[in-house]
């Protein structure tokens, strides 16, 4: 076995370099090098391209988005502690650099630099950047996914959230009637130069929704009562089903793949109703289809996503923003899902948003996780080493280039 082959629109391997992330030393190297090989972040989100002082950063490294409580701050949590510790060195300072300090520091270097740094340092051959307007960022600021790319010296791609798209059609059609055809043509529209698309309706009603199609005539009766107020955020189980299929409908007409934000979400989300066991019946219901189905930032429930990713062909899963947000301890939640997903349904996404500290922390960990889970394999001897190399590689990038067609 023999890890794929960069693809020609993605950098060089050997024209990129990373970080040592501190892997083990007893590590062969033709698996290092797996591990320090360009990555393909499969979902990411844009960063601040503005200048933050502490009031505006701290909200961007917490789930909450609000800030701590009195006397407190964000940066004593798993995330904080790690940018202490692993960003504060890319920005010329020594580890576990005071909080303080550490922003000083990036006031110093500017936002641009600041970007450039951690981005690059990363080690990304590709960002697949979900443009969706309620990504994280703080609503205002955010680098396009060109400048992300530029900045992280990788090549991009959208991946459309399907519930923007949605947004703008309500706003502008004319009658519910007019909705269901704008919907498909927006769409359409959108997705003829994206990777994928993307749906956040585990945060808007749950996943525990009805996988059926629903009738012609009740969404046409949905959206009438949808356009008497389009700006509300859309809630409405006919038209959310409604919307998931027509993005079916195109995905499979361009071989596209369709993500789901399952797992914790903010504070406005029921995580009970993000378990992505509830996904198992549209999943079921998506098997003839053959349009791929990727399970994203599901941790609490990563293993529930693992088994889904273990009984059905078309599904995939990531461990997502739980690299950073858990830091230290995400290598437990990506030893749980190699207990059970087949290792050609595991991606690597950053789940990056707001800051670029969340992307370099992402990649960081993932590497950090996967050494130390093949290094004890190959010690227990279950594994040889041309396996685990082969394994790095398909997760670190080799899978993503398949089902997003890189």
């Amino acid at each position: 076995m023999r890890p794929d082959d960069a693809p020609s629109a993605l950098p060089a391997l050997s024209s990129l370099s990373v970080l040592p992330a501190g892997l083990p030393a007893e590590l062969p190297d033709p698996v290092r090098e797996a591990l320090l090989a360009p990555l393909v972040d499969h979902h990411c989100h844009g960063v601040r391209r503005d200048e933050l002082v502490r009031a505006q950063f701290e909200p961007l490294i917490t789930e909450s988005g609000a800030p701590a409580p009195p006397g407190a701050t964000h940066f004593d949590t798993p995330l904080g502690a790690a940018i202490r510790r692993w960003c504060a060195p890319v920005l010329d300072l020594d580890p576990h650099a005071p909080a303080a300090v550490y922003l000083a520091r990036r006031s110093e270097l500017g936002p641009a630099e600041v970007n450039r740094r951690l981005l690059g340092a990363a080690g990304i051959a590709a960002f697949l950047v979900d443009t969706g307007a309620d990504a994280g960022n703080g609503g205002a600021e955010s680098l396009s996914a060109a400048e992300l790319g530029r900045l992280g010296g990788a090549v991009t791609g959208e991946i459309v959230r399907i519930e923007r798209i949605e947004e703008e059609v309500a706003g502008a059609a004319s009658s519910g009637v007019s909705y269901i055809s704008d919907l498909e043509t927006e769409l359409a529209a959108r997705l003829s130069r994206a990777a994928g698309l993307t749906s956040v309706v585990a945060h808007r009603c749950g996943l525990d929704l009805d996988p059926a199609r629903p009738s012609r005539g009740s969404v046409i009766a949905a959206a009438n009562r949808r356009l008497a107020d389009p700006k509300e955020r859309l809630t409405d189980p006919v038209l959310l089903r409604h919307l998931l299929w027509t993005a079916v409908d195109a995905a499979r007409e361009r071989n596209l793949p369709l993500q789901f934000h399952t797992g914790r979400g903010g504070p406005g989300s029921d995580p009970h109703r993000a378990d992505p066991a509830l996904l198992a019946g549209l999943v079921r219901a998506l098997q003839p289809v053959g349009v791929p189905v990727v399970l994203l930032r599901c941790y609490p429930f990563h293993r529930q996503a693992a088994h889904l990713a273990a009984a059905f062909p078309h599904v995939y899963v990531d461990a997502g923003l739980a690299l950073p947000a858990t830091a230290a301890g995400s290598a437990a939640a990506v030893a749980e899902l190699l207990e059970v997903a087949p290792f050609h349904k595991l991606l690597f996404g950053s789940g990056a948003r707001g800051v670029a500290e969340t992307c370099h922390l992402g990649a960081l960990y993932h590497r950090r996780a996967l050494a130390g889970i093949l290094a004890e394999r190959l010690a227990a001897g279950e594994w040889s080493v041309p396996d685990a190399a082969r394994v790095a590689h398909m997760i670190g990038s080799g899978n993503a280039r398949r089902v997003y067609r890189l």
